[in-house]
């Protein structure tokens, strides 16, 4: 029987690139969503073309019974969750000394999305990733890992991710093995619809004439980094970052 992956925020970018690299693997895929079911929808044509067999669910990854329907959606088509890859994320953009543009419910909706949904979604298909000695990859950010970032919230929210990270390895050993990607700019229509065009042009332009490798992230760079980590058996407890050697230059944000 194929293995499964269930993989939230998979309609667009990063999500999308990993969902097909492991449809053409041989993985049968959940494509997750939770605004862009048209994406969501491309997605798993893309990943039937490539032969696997898709689920697309929408869901709110900071509500928890979303999260439990996104499990047994894929428990109920084949039985089983091998994979899951937390990619689903959310951030605002703002320099990091503009507090007063910041408030509870800004750090409340990124954390909700992108901590306490890690967290659920986790929990929400522990049962069957144990079962499948399975693996969870967490996508985060150098954000997390660096302090650097596109807003103060983004920059808790993936701290906590990473450090989640380390602990869910250490518990969830040796049934579970738990690993993150931290990447630094990605070329995405996220970051694009965050900052604008033009910013978004600057800002790719600065960041990689700052980096050692001169060169940012695609999301197919990424997602092999994912595809590397659901097949690397002997491996847990990495943050993985994929930053052009970023931590190396110690170049500022962006």
């Amino acid at each position: 029987m194929k293995q499964v992956a269930l993989i939230t925020g998979a309609g667009t970018g990063v999500g999308a690139a990993t969902a097909l690299q492991l449809a053409r693997k041989g993985w049968n895929i959940v494509v997750n969503y939770s605004r862009s079911a048209a994406e969501a929808q491309e997605s798993a044509a893309a990943c039937r073309e490539a032969g696997a067999d898709v689920v697309v669910q929408q869901g709110d990854v900071s509500q928890d019974a979303d999260c439990r329907a996104l499990a047994q959606a894929a428990v109920d088509r084949w039985g089983r969750i091998d994979a899951l890859v937390n990619n689903a994320g959310m951030s605002v953009f703002g320099k990091d000394a503009e507090w007063d543009a910041l408030d509870a419910q800004a750090f409340q909706k990124i954390l909700a999305v992108n901590t306490l949904g890690t967290f659920q979604m986790v929990r929400a298909c522990l049962a069957q990733l144990k079962a499948a000695k399975g693996c969870v990859v967490n996508v985060s950010s150098v954000a997390g890992a660096l302090g650097v970032g596109s807003s103060m919230p983004y920059i808790a929210s993936k701290g906590a991710v990473n450090s989640m990270t380390l602990n869910m390895a250490k518990t969830l050993a040796p049934d579970v093995r738990v690993n993150a990607v931290c990447p630094g700019l990605i070329t995405s229509r996220w970051f694009v619809q965050g900052v604008g065009a033009e910013a978004a042009q600057k800002g790719r332009e600065a960041y990689e004439a700052g980096v050692p490798l001169h060169n940012a992230c695609s999301p197919e760079d990424v997602a092999d980094a994912i595809v590397y980590l659901v097949g690397a058996r002997t491996v847990t407890g990495e943050l993985l970052l994929l930053d052009s050697g970023m931590h190396l230059a110690g170049v500022a944000r962006r």
